[in-house]
């Protein structure tokens, strides 16, 4: 993996080293303070230029273009709130996303399956155990976003979620988050509907570097990706682990997903 990640910053290989307990006491700090940390340049460039030329002409002429309007909840509604309630306003996605049997000998998948980042992965966030996904279509994927094309407002499914950007765009494209909008107690409905209307201070923009692995916990921390402006799209896999092995999506999700089940 030499050839593909920098383990003389990042030593994953080397877990008995000072420098890699040095890295997960920063990643936890990170963690603990902003709900994600960052490893910019963890792939090399050349790596990542490689995975971008790997993966255009499938994104090209393969992917699934994913176009919907929804809510920051993706649900038709919430029990005992009113569907006119500003919380339930409704924004737009569009990505286009080329799924993990596309692309199974890409750097990528390398990088997906790669023992030392789940070992690394569940050291930082002191889990037990973490899984690859068994899902030939969704356990990692890329995707892209074209001028003018954006992911909306939304709260994340899992607990949390790992990317790894291969290509920034040439203006746009931010990573915006506002950090814990909502409690497993408390929904926060009206303090959501200030950040849907523009009306909140604490928003935090990150823009992040072709290379760059982030690990963010976004289940009650609300996130988008700003709309995209000129030629040179977005391009960013999402790993999924999971705490248990031998994880699947069913047919309907996989046709929400991915306009397909097999």
């Amino acid at each position: 993996m030499q050839d593909i990640l920098d383990l003389e910053a990042f030593p994953l290989d080397r877990p008995e080293s000072p420098e890699y307990s040095a890295l997960v006491t920063c990643c936890r700090a990170d963690l603990a303070r902003d709900g994600m940390f960052n490893l910019p340049g963890f792939v090399i460039p050349a790596a990542a230029e490689l995975a971008v030329a790997e993966i255009a002409p499938v994104m090209k002429s393969a992917s699934f273009t994913h176009k919907r309007s929804h809510n920051i909840y993706f649900l038709k509604s919430i029990d005992g709130l009113d569907p006119e309630h500003p919380a339930l306003r409704l924004c737009e996605t569009v990505n286009h996303t080329a799924c993990a049997d596309q692309i199974s000998d890409s750097v990528v998948v390398k990088v997906y399956e790669y023992p030392p980042l789940l070992r690394f992965l569940e050291t930082v966030m002191e889990k037990e155990h973490l899984y690859v996904m068994d899902d030939p279509l969704a356990r990692a994927n890329v995707m892209s976003y074209r001028c003018g094309e954006a992911l909306n407002w939304h709260f994340d499914r899992s607990e949390f979620t790992t990317t790894l950007l291969l290509q920034a765009p040439v203006e746009g494209g931010e990573f915006q988050y506002r950090s814990d909008l909502r409690t497993e107690e408390d929904p926060n409905y009206d303090g959501v509907a200030r950040l849907l209307t523009g009306g909140d201070p604490d928003i935090r923009t990150l823009v992040l570097t072709a290379g760059t692995l982030n690990m963010f916990r976004g289940k009650n921390t609300a996130h988008r990706v700003t709309p995209v402006g000129g030629e040179r799209e977005r391009m960013i896999a999402v790993f999924s682990y999971y705490e248990r092995p031998g994880v699947v999506f069913s047919d309907e999700e996989r046709i929400g997903f991915y306009g397909r089940a097999r």
